[in-house]
């Protein structure tokens, strides 16, 4: 207890904001060369844009990094214990909490323009003046296609273990695998396990097909939040409950 109290007096708020978001840290992830950390979300998206070099001083990443960045477990820990100001209503919330308390923050949402309602959608003049209500047909439909499977912004890419593709999103890469590796039988690391949070780089895959069609028919992202550590997640759901009227 006395070692996590003299750990935590050893830093300051600001050493837990993200340098690319600017936010309290959200899972955050360290790089193993400069001992940099961000947000593992903002890491990832980063390592898009530069492929191989850390975002704040352009030291090299390595491969392993670039799927799944160390996790600074140690501030995790430290958060817990640790309070901070919010920056609009100044009340005092333990920095794992800040972003939770940032939605429920008037002050907050106010000055930075966060809302929870829905996008509002407007009919462009040409839908309007279709009477048939059919979208036209695009003009290139072999770029359509191309457009359709390519992966949101914001979604990871995988690189095939078993041959030389790259870049792939996750219904790509268990596409191609089901057309061109269906027989290979070939202990491997799934690439889309070790980027989850909970991902072990170590644990190798004996019918790498034959996983992907069991595990990986949807994305994680969809059903929980791959951003929070699984205690995280637990503490949200029970705080949660109890607002639910039944």
């Amino acid at each position: 207890m006395a070692e996590e109290e003299s750990a935590s007096t050893s830093y300051t708020e600001d050493d837990f904001y993200c340098p690319i978001c600017q936010e309290v840290f959200k899972t955050p992830v360290r790089v193993t060369a400069c001992q940099h950390v961000f947000c593992r979300k903002c890491f990832l998206t980063a390592m898009k844009e530069s492929r191989i070099h850390c975002p704040l001083c352009r030291g090299n990443v390595t491969r392993r990094e670039r799927a799944c960045p160390e996790r600074a477990l140690d501030l995790e820990t430290i958060m817990r214990s640790f309070p901070g100001n919010c920056r609009c209503c100044s009340q005092r919330v333990e920095l794992y909490r800040m972003r939770q308390h940032y939605k429920t923050c008037e002050k907050y949402q106010d000055e930075f323009g966060i809302s929870t309602s829905a996008a509002t959608f407007q009919l462009s003049p040409d839908s309007v003046g279709n009477s048939n209500n059919e979208a036209p047909a695009p003009e290139n439909p072999e770029a359509f296609q191309e457009e359709d499977n390519a992966s949101p912004p914001d979604q990871p890419t995988f690189d095939c273990p078993l041959c030389e593709e790259v870049n792939m999103s996750r219904q790509r890469l268990l596409d191609h695998c089901n057309r061109s590796h269906r027989g290979h039988v070939v202990p491997v690391i799934c690439p889309i396990c070790l980027s989850l949070p909970w991902g072990d780089p170590t644990q190798l895959t004996r019918n790498f097909v034959s996983h992907l069609n069991q595990r990986h028919q949807f994305d994680y992202g969809d059903f929980v939040n791959l951003q929070l550590d699984e205690e995280t997640q637990y503490q949200i759901a029970i705080e949660e409950s109890f607002h639910v009227n039944i």
